[in-house]
């Protein structure tokens, strides 16, 4: 069957990448947030570069997971989740690893030239995101999923996004990737509650099971009330400005998927069936009222 564009695009999972663009557009803004307070050297085109090679790097790694999820019968007609591109047999799956390898490739190629063009730091965490690519399929078998994602789109994409912009590591930037990281932690924690079910049949583990569906949903609202609470501390200590505080107008939404997420059955996946969806919304509005206040921030100190 003849191949469209449109596959080659669903195939990379695009309604995913909020968990990488976010970061690194947060990233950026809050890089003009500082630049108007104390004036440094920034390059922006770099921020640009940044930002499409954290989404290379997610599109190589959903293709990647996507073909050993299928090859170990995580991903099945019945189930929910992945691409669906290969369950249908609209891909072969050397077909989609071949493009997730192809992506990964221009991925590090784009890595490596800023990094020669920025600071050699870049490498180690260039390094930490391309073993969580080629192996998180093995990580969220044994339920360290949620900890990976924490650590690549939480930490690591805002930690290298200023690095290429600055020349500088910024433990403040950490502090608000992590803001981010919580919501981004909670679309695949809810994607693995809804999944308990097939993947036990499986014979995987992930943290969903390993809590059970009441402490699960225990851990979707703490980390969803966490990244709110975090966002207000770094308004108190300064390393955010005021303005940042309208990221509490995204509160409803959160409260909406926690009345959802609240209705979880292990043996009714139906009923939260769209709820990583919806967390990946929440984080878009969340990173947008932030992108937003810190640029409008920045006018005014500038000003």
């Amino acid at each position: 069957m003849r191949k469209t564009f449109k596959d080659w695009v669903i195939a990379t999972r695009p309604w995913s990448f909020p968990a990488s663009t976010m970061p690194a557009l947060v990233t950026i803004s809050y890089v003009f947030y500082v630049n108007k307070i104390a004036p440094m050297h920034v390059n922006w085109m770099f921020g640009i570069l940044a930002f499409f090679g954290a989404v290379i790097f997610q599109a190589s790694g959903n293709l990647i997971s996507d073909f050993f999820d299928f090859k170990y019968g995580v991903d099945r007609k019945e189930s929910f989740g992945s691409s669906r591109m290969l369950v249908e047999n609209v891909f072969l799956p050397k077909t989609i690893l071949t493009f997730g390898w192809i992506l990964l490739i221009i991925g590090c190629v784009l890595g490596l030239i800023l990094a020669f063009n920025s600071s050699y730091n870049l490498l180690w965490i260039g390094a930490i995101g391309v073993l969580s690519t080629l192996f998180y399929y093995k990580l969220k078998y044994v339920a360290l999923g949620d900890l990976t994602i924490m650590i690549v789109y939480g930490l690591l994409i805002a930690l290298g996004t200023y690095l290429v912009m600055t020349g500088t590591l910024e433990w403040r930037v950490l502090l608000i990737g992590s803001s981010l990281g919580f919501l981004i932690v909670n679309i695949l924690h809810a994607n693995n509650m809804r999944d308990i079910r097939d993947d036990r049949s499986a014979n995987i583990k992930t943290q969903a099971m390993i809590l059970g569906i009441k402490n699960s949903i225990l851990q979707y609202i703490l980390l969803g009330i966490g990244a709110y609470l975090l966002i207000i501390t770094l308004v108190i200590l300064e390393i955010l400005h005021p303005l940042c505080l309208i990221v509490l107008l995204s509160l409803p939404l959160l409260v909406k998927n926690i009345k959802e997420i609240r209705t979880a059955k292990i043996d009714k996946p139906k009923n939260i069936k769209d709820m990583d969806g919806k967390s990946a919304q929440l984080v878009i509005v969340f990173s947008l009222l932030l992108i937003i206040s810190n640029f409008v921030a920045g006018f005014i100190v500038g000003s």
